[in-house]
């Protein structure tokens, strides 16, 4: 991810499965959350001075970019923009007090 901090120690650990990263980046969103550890870009966005603003905004350009990947038929790009833009509304779910719990269940209705 183009973002410092968004992956953090999952990306990097081999032990964690294709099936479990989300699971382990939403828990090190939340413990970024939790713990605000200085330099961290997750912890910025939930101290940022705008607010939930600099998320949402965040959500637009990667959404965006993702689009504009899609439309280019680039699928590096694609799947390097929907990476992004996966992390930032995971962030807003933290902030919103959502979990991954929440988007299974809406999904698993849906079907």
């Amino acid at each position: 991810m183009s973002d410092p901090d968004a992956g953090g120690e999952t990306g990097d650990d081999p032990e964690v499965p294709s099936e479990a990263v989300l699971d382990e980046l939403f828990a090190t969103i939340e413990s970024r959350r939790e713990e605000l550890p200085e330099g961290s870009y997750t912890a910025s966005l939930f101290t940022h001075e705008k607010g939930e603003n600099a998320v949402l905004e965040k959500l637009g350009e990667e959404s965006t970019e993702t689009i504009l990947a899609a439309k280019d038929d680039d699928l590096d790009e694609l799947t390097y923009e929907s990476a992004d833009l996966v992390y930032h509304l995971l962030v807003l779910f933290a902030m919103k007090d959502l979990d991954l719990d929440d988007l299974r269940e809406e999904l698993r209705d849906r079907f």
